[in-house]
């Protein structure tokens, strides 16, 4: 009889500036990425990214300035997180430094910029 694992999620605030380190760690720890999204709160937007590895889930959370949301990509390590990034571009109105393929806000058709960014999309900025 096989070993039934139970699934283990841990979420850990992580700061802008030590994302980057903290995802190569969890790469080399054997993590795969298992998806990455965002969400308002207040003036700021936070960015979740999930790990999977044997059924241990590990988050990372960070947030962004909602007035002028920049974040270091992550796709140096896991190149096909450009799918999360450039989606939450659209969105959100977040910049994603050294994003390998950048859709350059055309991912996604949508009516105006920043749909889910209040502050951007009321502003007109982005």
């Amino acid at each position: 009889m096989t070993e039934k694992k139970h699934l283990i999620q841990d979420i850990e605030l992580v700061g802008a500036r030590e994302l980057l380190a903290a995802v190569h760690d969890i790469h080399t720890a054997g993590y795969r990425l298992g998806q990455a999204c965002a969400t308002m709160a207040g003036e700021e937007i936070e960015v979740l990214y999930t790990f999977e590895n044997d059924n241990v889930m590990k988050s990372y959370k960070t947030t962004v300035d909602a007035k002028a949301p920049e974040l270091q990509s992550i796709t140096a390590v896991y190149p096909y997180a450009f799918i999360y990034e450039n989606e939450m571009h659209d969105l959100f109105g977040i910049v994603f430094k050294n994003l390998t393929f950048d859709y350059g806000g055309k991912y996604i058709v949508i009516a105006k910029p920043a749909p889910c960014n209040p502050i951007l999309s009321e502003g007109g900025e982005n």
